[in-house]
């Protein structure tokens, strides 16, 4: 926290620190995996530069270098001594006035770390899971950053998540302003059909996962081709297989829309050649060939 590291249950906050109040926090999901050589944090930079591009939209000023916030998660990985983990940065709005302007209070910064499982469940991975559409709509252009990943962008995502929980699905897709796929409750989306990848682009209010950039470029290694356009709702039933990526959700199979079957209904053959491209490189069992892998230890 600030620059210290504090035990785990004296990590806190006052009651009236702005972002508690107002969402004036962004923050970054980010998993260290076990290899060969020790803990290796997935693209660790490029999730700290978003982090920096989220706090610049909500026009807060770090107090701490990218550099200086990448060594930091080293050090709290280390002084955890854990080979897995999920890791949890956060800048946010301290305290000094409660007001709805953010400029008087000062900018703090704490990074977590915690052992976390697959984040649908340990069956996910491998049997897909069932959504549905969302009621719940996207923001609108000009209303809320998309790009950043802002606290206060997630209170939509959980009215799609309390929704979809509540009708008995796993996640829940939500639709743009023109009626247009967008993305899950806190996951990019990705279609396939006929061996081609089709993905929203980032006008439909997603967030510009870092995920979701691995897997086009991991896809297209793989020599699969992978569009980003805009997509309408009936795509999704029509689609050949569908999967969710993240870095809490990894690649997970969608086997059913609105109980309408994907495909056979299980994991497909395009979803798993990616899902073991990516857990091949994240685990370090081939090559780093795009240097996406910081080694907590070296």
């Amino acid at each position: 926290m600030d620059g210290e590291l504090v035990p785990w249950d004296e990590a806190k906050v006052h009651v009236l620190v702005h972002g508690l109040h107002y969402g004036s926090g962004v923050f970054e999901g980010i998993r260290a995996y076990p290899t060969e050589r020790g803990p290796a944090v997935f693209r660790l930079r490029d999730h700290m530069k978003r982090l920096y591009q989220s706090a610049h939209l909500l026009m807060m000023d770090p107090p701490f270098s990218i550099d200086e916030l990448c060594e930091a998660t080293k050090e709290t990985i280390r002084a955890n001594d854990i080979d897995s983990c999920y890791i949890r940065p956060l800048i946010y709005r301290g305290y000094n006035t409660l007001g709805v302007n953010p400029l008087p209070c000062p900018v703090d910064a704490m990074i977590l770390v915690w052992e976390w499982d697959a984040y649908l469940g340990p069956e996910a991975l491998e049997k897909g899971v069932a959504v549905k559409i969302s009621s719940w709509t996207r923001s609108a252009p000009n209303t809320f950053p998309a790009m950043a990943k802002s606290v206060a962008n997630y209170a939509n995502s959980g009215l799609i998540k309390m929704e979809a929980v509540a009708d008995g699905y796993s996640e829940g897709i939500a639709l743009d302003t023109t009626g247009q796929l967008s993305e899950g409750s806190g996951q990019n989306l990705f279609l396939v059909r006929d061996h081609t990848l089709y993905t929203p682009p980032v006008a439909a209010s997603i967030l510009p996962g870092i995920t979701r950039d691995t897997i086009m470029v991991l896809a297209k290694d793989l020599g699969l081709t992978v569009v980003e356009q805009a997509l309408p709702r009936e795509m999704t039933y029509v689609a050949d297989e569908m999967f969710f990526v993240g870095t809490a959700v990894e690649v997970t199979p969608i086997t059913s829309v609105d109980r309408i079957q994907i495909g056979n209904g299980k994991c497909g053959p395009v979803t798993r050649a990616i899902q073991e491209a990516y857990f091949d490189y994240v685990n370090g069992k081939t090559p780093d060939r795009h240097g996406w892998l910081t080694y907590v230890n070296a």
